[in-house]
């Protein structure tokens, strides 16, 4: 299976489809949160998905500290990405959402507070899903998360984020253990003259980075 080159941004890409495509990208990581302008839409995903990129989805609102890592926070946030991927997106099941962690958390908050927001973001997909299986459950953050939770199992994949002062995270991808990895942000041109802020993307060679389309 090839490296496959990608791209994650803020920025609403569905007039900038084609010229992604033209430039070699294959896949998009794009947003499920509680802010509107800058989530995916169904659109959006059609566009991407028309022109031959796949797609990645995070879930990424306030965790940038461990006290925002609970249980319950888990909970609310599992049920509301489901709504989204499968209500508003349509994303197909098998596929997957990542949570995202965008802090270097140590080893006691990942045994504790991450730990109890990813067992919550389980049991919300298990209730949503009525014990079905829908959605793989992926992690973004440092090398330590990552690790820790996959070893657990809390996790399925794994998205390496760019900040390599971050615990772990250099090992890591040195030891490819990643799904995606995302690399330092860069400026490339869109469509009708437009300058795209993205962080480049690439997924590991022999796994699917629970990408889709639709």
């Amino acid at each position: 299976m090839p490296v496959l080159k990608g791209l994650d941004t803020t920025m609403e890409l569905t007039r900038h489809a084609q010229a992604l495509k033209e430039q070699g990208y294959a896949f998009a990581l794009r947003y499920y949160s509680h802010n509107a302008a800058k989530n995916l839409s169904l659109g959006e995903a059609r566009a991407l998905s028309q022109a031959g990129l796949a797609l990645g989805v995070v879930w990424e609102t306030s965790g940038t500290r461990a006290g925002f890592f609970t249980r319950a926070q888990g909970l609310a946030d599992g049920a509301a990405a489901f709504q989204m991927a499968r209500d508003v997106i349509g994303q197909p099941f098998g596929s997957a959402i990542y949570f995202a962690v965008d802090y270097d958390p140590t080893q006691p908050d990942l045994d504790g507070a991450v730990s109890n927001y990813f067992t919550g973001v389980h049991a919300a997909l298990y209730v949503a899903a009525e014990g079905k299986p829908s959605y793989r459950v992926g992690v973004y953050g440092s090398g330590l998360c990552c690790g820790t939770l996959v070893e657990r199992g809390q996790a399925t994949l794994s998205w390496l984020s760019q900040s390599t002062a971050f615990a772990g995270s250099r090992l890591y991808a040195e030891q490819k253990r990643y799904d995606i990895i995302q690399l330092l942000p860069v400026r490339i041109p869109g469509a009708d003259g437009v300058v795209l802020d993205i962080d480049p993307d690439a997924t590991h060679p022999d796994r699917d980075g629970g990408l889709f389309m639709v």
